[in-house]
């Protein structure tokens, strides 16, 4: 891929294209909001198959048992929006080097799929977890470096001061992967910069409660996240960080953040990232505009259903 094509697909796509989108769901509240806001976009975002991520922390046993979480609940967000695609299980592990991948349904499904796409009719492959199922992927099929751009949420900001963040920190590995293959990567970076784009109570009550069932269950289960991070106790808001990487395919004009082309650097097992005078070009995510993509997101899941 020539410099010149890449930073083509490195900009916000004009007109309608083809997504996919990797999510460990179960994990936190915000994928949810991602994967229906993601599907209620379909007057642009053309979703052609949906993968479980994996995720280990205090709501699963193992990262096995994290992505058939992901699996069930990816479910029950569609089922509420009546609206079915192919959903494939993902990786039952974490990579255990840089060059293996961890097979899958999710993984092959990716890496079958890239060979319909070009790099000058990408797919896009929305990544909000772990990345895993993509790396793999792009190990199967090299192709898919090729012919896709992946929009990752991971890491935190470069200024931040390390990269220790749950989607980095699982598979370091898979992140080398991805940043280090050529594939036309955005990211949108953790504390720093998505984290300004939070949901309170009160504004889950005022805009989400009694819409409809979906908006219903969002706001219960974010509030009842809100109260178990807190012990109890009443917090302001919620991150949502999800959201943002399904709003990049949709930000016409840097409607709702602001990015930056960089060089890539590389993620170091340290949880730092190096620089990397021989990386691909890359985008980068610094600004979340929270009010612009509050409505939007407000706008949609609260519709019918």
């Amino acid at each position: 891929m020539t410099n010149e094509q890449r930073i083509r697909n490195l900009n916000v796509p004009c007109g309608k294209i083809d997504v996919v989108i990797d999510t460990d769901t179960y994990n936190e509240i915000d994928d949810q909001y991602a994967l229906a806001y993601l599907l209620k976009s379909d007057d642009k975002l053309d979703t052609k198959a949906i993968y479980a991520a994996p995720f280990f922390n205090t709501k699963s046993t193992s990262a096995a048992d994290g992505m058939e979480k992901s699996y069930n609940e990816i479910i029950k967000i569609t089922s509420m929006l009546g609206i079915q695609k192919p959903l494939f299980k993902g990786a039952t592990s974490f990579l255990a080097d840089e060059k293996t991948p961890v097979i899958s349904d999710a993984a092959r499904d990716l890496a079958e799929r890239a060979e319909l796409y070009s790099a000058e009719n990408p797919l896009y492959v929305v990544a909000i977890g772990a990345i895993t199922n993509v790396a793999s992927a792009i190990l199967m099929n090299p192709k898919v470096a090729e012919n896709t751009v992946v929009v990752w949420l991971g890491g935190h900001a470069m200024h931040f001061g390390d990269s220790w963040e749950f989607n980095m920190y699982q598979d370091v590995a898979a992140a080398r992967v991805v940043f280090g293959c050529g594939v036309p990567l955005v990211q949108l970076p953790c504390m720093g910069v998505v984290s300004e784009f939070t949901l309170s109570e009160p504004e889950l009550e005022c805009w989400f409660r009694g819409k409809n069932e979906l908006a219903d269950y969002l706001a219960d289960i974010t509030i009842k996240e809100m109260l178990e991070i807190s012990d109890g106790e009443r917090v302001c808001s919620k991150v949502v960080w999800d959201v943002t990487a399904v709003a990049w395919l949709l930000n016409d004009n840097d409607r709702f953040m602001s990015s930056r082309i960089i060089t890539a650097p590389i993620p170091s097992y340290d949880f730092k990232y190096t620089q990397n005078p021989d990386g691909h070009l890359m985008r980068y995510v610094y600004h979340i505009k929270k009010d612009n993509l509050l409505r939007d997101l407000v706008a949609k899941l609260t519709s019918a259903l």
